[in-house]
């Protein structure tokens, strides 16, 4: 059964950087669309990057483009978050999701649609602070 894993969370100051990743076990990423979502304290879920399965296709949130960038490395069976220009907004539990034979959309918001078997990890936090 496939498992996922985040690290790579912590506090770091306004304009900092940190790489996020989500490690998978139990079963190999390959045919898995892969989204970052994030939960702020008080906010609902949101998605903010996404990376289809051959990783020719990312879509980001209109909040981190031009920041963040979603990358995957199958032979490592991990996914990658990598945060530049950290804001103070951007703070919040980041969860990677795998959805097998999925698309990512990005209308009305960044969600994975169509395909099965969703897994998600238990989440990294990251503190933006000075």
């Amino acid at each position: 059964q496939l498992q996922l894993v985040e690290s790579g969370g912590g506090l770091v100051q306004p304009g900092g950087s940190l790489r996020l990743s989500c490690a998978a076990s139990g079963g190999t990423l390959t045919y898995y669309t892969i989204g970052w979502f994030r939960q702020a304290p008080g906010k609902e879920r949101e998605g903010v990057a996404c990376i289809n399965s051959n990783g020719a296709v990312t879509n980001y949130v209109d909040s981190v483009k031009g920041r963040f960038t979603v990358s995957r490395d199958d032979a490592e069976n991990t996914v990658y978050l990598q945060m530049n220009s950290l804001k103070l907004e951007d703070t919040a539990v980041y969860y990677c999701s795998a959805r097998y034979a999925s698309v990512c959309l990005t209308a009305p918001v960044l969600h994975l649609a169509q395909g099965y078997l969703e897994v998600w990890g238990q989440g990294a936090l990251v503190t933006v602070s000075s």
